[in-house]
């Protein structure tokens, strides 16, 4: 069922809707590489139900040249045979840090994503929750819809 935005989050309080977009823009250009950061969007925004996120970063992924089929089993990368270690361990732990303060990150789990990130990468996976977080309760709060029409190029 779709309901009509609230308010435009684009048009009001642009120096926060700055600071959000500069965030965003920063944790792409992190040493995590803009894919995998997008991947972490797309599961978290999943999770939270954004479908104006879900929409939005798997356009992006598709852009980079992912296979649509490997997206599609975002949601379900456990059982899916399309994804590194690398990318489950980054997964797991943005789902973990996404679940605070429902759930905590056992001293396995943290010892199980060092083992594919370093200290500033982990604070850096962090940062991309809090940043596609803050866009997801913004976009669920004011229902800023799916757009009907695809960005061009699309």
């Amino acid at each position: 069922m779709s309901h009509p935005a609230r308010i435009s989050l684009f048009k009001l309080a642009p120096a926060n809707l700055k600071a959000l977009m500069n965030l965003s823009a920063t944790v792409k250009q992190s040493s995590l590489g803009e894919r995998l950061v997008e991947l972490v969007n797309l599961r978290i925004s999943q999770i939270n139900g954004c479908g104006f996120c879900v929409d939005l970063h798997w356009r992006d992924l598709i852009r980079q040249g992912m296979d649509p089929r490997h997206l599609n089993a975002v949601a379900v990368w456990r059982e899916a045979p399309f994804f590194s270690d690398h990318e489950r361990a980054a997964l797991r732990w943005v789902e973990i840090v996404n679940s605070q303060p429902h759930s905590d990150a056992s001293d396995e789990e943290f010892a199980w994503v060092r083992e594919y990130f370093s200290e500033t990468e982990v604070v850096e996976l962090g940062y991309a929750v809090a940043a596609i977080k803050s866009w997801n309760m913004l976009n669920l709060s004011l229902r800023n819809p799916i757009p009907e029409v695809p960005a061009p190029g699309l």
